[in-house]
């Protein structure tokens, strides 16, 4: 009983130690409200991030693979071109990807729009053909279709021989661009701006600031950036600027897009930022001393009810109890009864024979077990999760597209690098690299899953920790 009130007063003593430090913690982060804001910039960039990468980097990539096809290169590359082809591959792909493709032929001199319009492409009354044309890049990006203004990703094709056969791209309204922007402005707060290299403003949240009639609003015409000095106009360089508009302090984040040779700055209130750290640092505070005194409590009761050790559970190995690679052929079967179309995505894990030579077996083991139960525990009901070969896993995911499977997949790497490692070395950095394909038309699970491989052995190459995708031809 005396040992009993013994523990007791050394809760009490260590519950009064940690609210002093807390106490300690407030005077200190108070002092230091301006490195908050700064962190927070920092934060605000991430939600911008996916912006980017959804809204113009997937349909970069999508117009990248889709203009590698043999599909495509022959339709251009063709004697006679058949035009009924044409608008049935570019429905098709509009159908499944949800975006405006069209095709330009240097052998006709004609653009064919996936809403059945044609052109013809004359110098002098089509400038963008030809412009482009004789650029050294091989992609554009552009703003164009005046009557429905559309943001534009032009990829040259060419045949064999390197001859060029003309243009294929993907269009997206500028209107789904203000309504996307709009949502994020109301979410997060801040504005964009993707300026080109001529300080020309292509895309912003801004409707007023969009291009109309081929006519771009320059970053000059604005009246915050007219009032800056002369050396930050020229350099254009505003990452970290205080800037005032309309008597409102914004701070500017800058991302670079090299892709476009584009740069995107992120206006944000600065009045909102410090609302936001100052609410949520307090929201923080009082949370932790809930869970800690909650946990003070729990430990008490426990020590009181509970006099004898626990025996640790016994641990089954969560890797060792997925379907191997043989039973995998069944579900996916299975789902391609069900569902008609599946992503299939392998996963290696990185330097595995290094581990398993380095710190023995048992560590090893414990790294594939880490991997199994994080990524069984981001499927969803449909997913099956199996073991594809002794360090690697194969993610069935059928409801998905090729691309909803890329980013799913890009997800799973983030969080796999944020992993510790095994309990006996908690240190270990782990990684995986990811290969990404899909089917939507009945075929062997082999055929898929080569093509998954293709990609997995592209992601090792270039350097592992990565994700790549290779649709089947």
């Amino acid at each position: 009983m005396k040992a009993f009130r013994m523990l007791h007063r050394s809760f009490l003593l260590l519950f009064a130690i940690v609210i002093i430090s807390l106490v300690t913690l407030v005077h200190v982060s108070i002092t230091n409200i301006v490195a908050e804001q700064s962190r927070a910039q920092q934060q605000s960039l991430s939600p911008a991030v996916s912006l980017i990468v959804e809204q113009l980097l997937k349909p970069l990539h999508v117009s990248e693979v889709l203009g590698k096809s043999q599909e495509v290169e022959d339709l251009l590359n063709a004697n006679t071109l058949d035009e009924k082809a044409v608008f049935s591959t570019l429905e098709r792909l509009q159908s499944e990807f949800d975006l405006f493709f069209f095709l330009a032929s240097e052998k006709v001199r004609i653009q064919y729009d996936v809403d059945g319009s044609k052109r013809s492409l004359t110098e002098g009354d089509v400038s963008w053909y030809f412009k482009y044309k004789d650029l050294p890049q091989n992609k554009v990006a552009d703003i164009g279709k005046w009557e429905d203004p559309h943001f534009f990703i032009d990829i040259k094709i060419f045949n064999d021989y390197g001859e060029f056969l003309g243009f294929f791209g993907i269009g997206k309204s500028l209107r789904s661009f203000v309504n996307i922007f709009n949502t994020y402005k109301q979410q997060f707060g801040y504005d964009f701006l993707f300026v080109d290299e001529n300080g020309d403003i292509m895309l912003s949240s801004d409707p007023q600031l969009m291009a109309d009639n081929s006519n771009f609003t320059n970053l000059s015409e604005l009246a915050w950036y007219a009032s800056l000095p002369n050396d930050v106009q020229q350099q254009r360089d505003l990452n970290n600027r205080l800037i005032t508009i309309e008597h409102e302090d914004y701070l500017v984040a800058e991302v670079k897009l090299n892709q476009f040779n584009w740069t995107v700055y992120l206006l944000s209130p600065l009045q909102k930022r410090q609302s936001e750290i100052s609410q949520g640092f307090i929201i923080s505070v009082v949370t932790l001393l809930v869970v800690i005194f909650s946990l003070f409590l729990m430990v008490y009761h426990l020590l009181y009810y509970f006099r004898r050790g626990i025996n640790a559970d016994i641990f089954i190995r969560s890797s060792y109890s997925l379907p191997p690679r043989e039973e995998m052929e069944s579900y996916y079967l299975k789902l391609m009864d069900q569902h008609q179309s599946v992503s299939v995505i392998l996963v290696d894990v990185d330097n595995f024979s290094h581990l398993s030579d380095t710190y023995g077996r048992n560590v090893a083991d414990g790294v594939l077990d880490k991997v199994a139960s994080y990524l069984s525990s981001q499927l969803n009901e449909t997913d099956v999760l199996g073991r594809w070969s002794s360090e690697e896993f194969i993610i069935l995911r059928p409801l998905s597209g090729p691309h909803d499977a890329l980013e799913f997949a890009q997800q799973l790497r983030y969080g796999i690098a944020t992993l510790c490692g095994p309990e006996s070395r908690p240190e270990l950095k782990i990684t995986a690299s990811f290969g990404v394909s899909f089917t939507a038309t009945p075929r062997p699970m082999a055929e898929v899953t080569i093509n998954a491989e293709d990609a997995l052995y592209q992601a090792k190459r270039d350097g592992c920790n990565l994700v790549r995708m290779q649709l089947i031809e």
